[in-house]
């Protein structure tokens, strides 16, 4: 059995990083996987994304990472932009959209944020259609096992950990844990979640890794307490621009407009 660790939307928050990281050495996990968003927010981009590519066997791309290599014309991603420097920022643009591995005889599939686009949100009620359209293969979604499709997804980008296991991807209870069995789930956000707990929160996937014969496996969801008054410092020293809503997310754990 081997165990994979699952981390995303770090948002340049550092102190956050380092003890979701420490944790999952504590634990004995040697190979993580980042699901993107690693910068936007939080005042570290360029050192976090230093220490994601040091400690992570696969990155893939989020909405943020692509989105601050475009042309900015606001204070904030002008600011990131900055903070980056145009070596990181050629990294971030050319991530992989996917990654998946076979697990315990299950196609295990990530990406950021849906099977269409790191731009395209969906979110923990969200409806039938776009649950079920999270398991479709797309040009996007780089099948490196066949045309097979996913018996589980592992996504990010809302910043809510969740797991839904489900036959047709509906609301109703009694359509769950049947026929096909298939498996949604959130890895939730290391650098801003948005659950009302603003402990860090990232997932463990154990199994046997590159099996095709069916055995146990399971998805652990782990919420790691850091220093937050340490990144709001480090914040305020960095003249964030955003800052008075960036204190309030990472304190609160949840959305400020």
């Amino acid at each position: 059995m081997e165990r994979i660790a699952l981390i995303s939307d770090i948002h340049g928050n550092m102190p956050a990083l380092e003890a979701v990281l420490l944790d999952i050495k504590q634990r004995g996990i040697d190979r993580i996987v980042c699901l993107g968003d690693l910068v936007g927010k939080g005042p570290e981009p360029a050192e976090t994304i230093d220490r994601i590519r040091e400690t992570c066997e696969v990155v893939v791309q989020g909405n943020w990472d692509l989105g601050i290599t475009y042309k900015q014309d606001n204070d904030n991603g002008l600011w990131q932009q900055s903070r980056i420097g145009p070596e990181r920022l050629a990294y971030l643009a050319q991530l992989p959209f996917a990654y998946e591995f076979m697990l315990s005889g299950k196609l295990f599939r990530f990406f950021h944020a849906s099977a269409n686009s790191v731009f395209h949100r969906v979110k923990r009620k969200a409806s039938k259609e776009e649950r079920l359209a999270m398991f479709s293969n797309t040009d996007l979604t780089n099948q490196t096992c066949g045309q097979k499709r996913p018996d589980l997804i592992g996504y990010a980008d809302i910043h809510v950990p969740y797991l839904l296991t489900l036959k047709t991807a509906s609301d109703n209870p009694t359509e769950l844990h049947q026929g096909s069995g298939l498996t949604l789930f959130n890895v939730g956000s290391v650098g801003s979640p948005y659950d009302g707990n603003p402990h860090s929160c990232y997932c463990i996937v154990e199994g046997s890794f590159n099996s095709l014969h069916p055995s146990s496996y399971s998805i652990q969801i782990v919420r790691t307490p850091y220093d937050i008054e340490h990144s709001i410092q480090l914040a305020r020293a960095a003249k964030l621009p955003d800052f008075d809503r960036y204190m309030l997310e990472i304190s609160t754990g949840l959305v400020h407009k």
